[in-house]
């Protein structure tokens, strides 16, 4: 929102790009934290240090706010040269080269692309994309410098799982921490990250770049630790952003977007404590929201911008390695999460103990173990589920059927756990017998056991 028209219609709009300065230098603020959103249609880069400070996102155009890198690439005609982001689009213009679009979409489809009668692997393009964009971070810090990645993408399926991780591995970086996201999950480490009067309420996102939709951050206080629950909506009422050329069909159009807002801003903020609010994208450019953005504003604070999702990225990556206390006190369970803490019971110095074994909010994807165990008297493994959702707790039992018989505590047992989908583990069970005395039975066990009841 212009400074203009903040003054002309009384709201006011913070700007979350606060504190950018212009960048001609390349940096030397020792290792840094990476967050990459890699968008359908454009990509941005931002980057702070461990303690999560100093988070930047870094501009195309120096000493301006342009973050957004077009996901593009173009292959210039007749020789095998290729350009990416704004490069790109200039070439592809002006018909000196082949763009190539949806580079996202296209690796996830994984078919192969054909350019000038030659077929490329899409998932190599989308590399050489995020390779070459990586290139404007190295301008300002050091690559080198680089601790951890973090991949933030609109939705995470167990496909685009499978195409980061060999995006990543064909970008041959130097680090061993490389991570993925999703923007929900990106938004919760964003707020996470901010003072805690932003979020003593719920935090509402409006995220306008071509169709309308919202995410809202809600905490349950009572719990230990704090369940924090993100819901999202879709708006179809909202056009896509395409002004017309002429004044007043122009200005017809803006009125049109303002009402049809108003009616979303009147079923989202009118009723529920919203502390903040958070406009993303370019849809809000333009100086259209004239009432919709009084509403929104009347007893909360607003903030308008795009890096949200990039920094979140980094802040993700923060706590991964170094949780804060904001991050041990709160728990994300977003559809990609595992609801619930697994555990078996053991006997640890003669007493009943639990035995943590995947726990609730990590990524499905990335929750497995390996341990071993002293089966204490009989052939059954005790699994116990405690869903945070509020569901009863699940008991699992797996018999270990043809387990040779030996005296109490001496079968030893090596237990792999490895999630496969959300709400289902894969189990594989070895004999690993109990040393010289008794020797392993060769035998193994696989099962499969699910984490809820429904």
């Amino acid at each position: 929102m212009e400074e203009a028209a903040k003054r002309k219609y009384g709201v006011k709009v913070m700007s979350m790009f606060a504190g950018q300065r212009e960048q001609t230098e390349k940096k030397n603020i020792g290792k840094i934290m990476v967050g990459y959103d890699l968008g359908k249609t454009s990509s941005q880069i931002s980057y702070c240090t461990p303690d999560a400070s100093l988070a930047e996102t870094v501009s195309s155009v120096a000493g301006t706010e342009q973050f957004n890198i077009p996901t593009v690439l173009c292959k210039r005609n007749g020789v095998n040269q290729w350009y990416y982001g704004k490069e790109a689009l200039k070439y592809a213009q002006s018909g000196e080269g082949v763009i190539v679009e949806d580079l996202l979409t296209l690796a996830v489809n994984g078919e192969d692309v054909l350019v000038e009668e030659e077929c490329y692997d899409p998932v190599a393009l989308l590399t050489l994309f995020v390779k070459r964009s990586l290139s404007l971070l190295n301008m300002q810090v050091p690559l080198k410098n680089m601790e951890a990645i973090m991949f933030t993408v609109e939705d995470l399926s167990p496909r685009m799982v499978d195409v980061l991780s060999k995006v990543a591995a064909g970008l041959q970086l130097k680090i061993k921490n490389i991570y993925f996201q999703s923007y929900v999950e990106s938004f919760y480490y964003y707020v996470l990250h901010q003072p805690a009067e932003l979020w003593k309420n719920k935090v509402l996102i409006f995220d306008y770049n071509h169709d309308m939709k919202s995410y809202c951050f809600e905490c349950n206080k009572k719990t230990v630790p704090q369940v924090v629950f993100i819901t999202g909506k879709q708006y179809p009422i909202m056009p896509r952003v395409t002004f017309p050329e002429e004044p007043e069909a122009q200005e017809a159009f803006k009125r049109e977007m303002d009402e049809k807002f108003i009616r979303i801003v009147e079923g989202e903020v009118s009723e529920d404590m919203i502390s903040t609010v958070y406009l993303l994208g370019d849809g809000f450019k333009g100086n259209w929201t004239t009432q919709s953005l009084k509403m929104i504003c009347r007893n909360r604070r607003v903030f308008q911008g795009n890096n949200l999702y990039s920094k979140g990225a980094c802040y993700g990556a923060v706590e991964r390695i170094s949780p804060s206390e904001a991050g041990k006190e709160h728990v994300f369970l977003g559809k990609d999460k595992l609801k619930a803490n697994i555990g078996m019971k053991v006997l640890r110095q003669g007493e009943d103990s639990y035995f943590a074994v995947l726990d609730a909010g990590t990524n499905w994807y990335e929750a497995k173990a390996d341990y071993e165990v002293i089966l204490d008297n009989d052939n059954v493994l005790e699994f116990l589920i405690t869903p945070l959702t509020g569901e009863k707790l699940i008991n699992r039992q797996i018999i270990l059927e043809g387990l040779p018989e030996r005296p109490k505590r001496c079968t030893r047992l090596r237990i792999q756990i490895e999630m496969t989908t959300v709400n289902q583990a894969s189990l594989t069970i070895e004999d690993l017998g109990f040393g010289e005395i008794f020797q392993s039975s060769g035998k193994g066990w696989s099962q499969t056991i699910s984490l809820s009841d429904k």
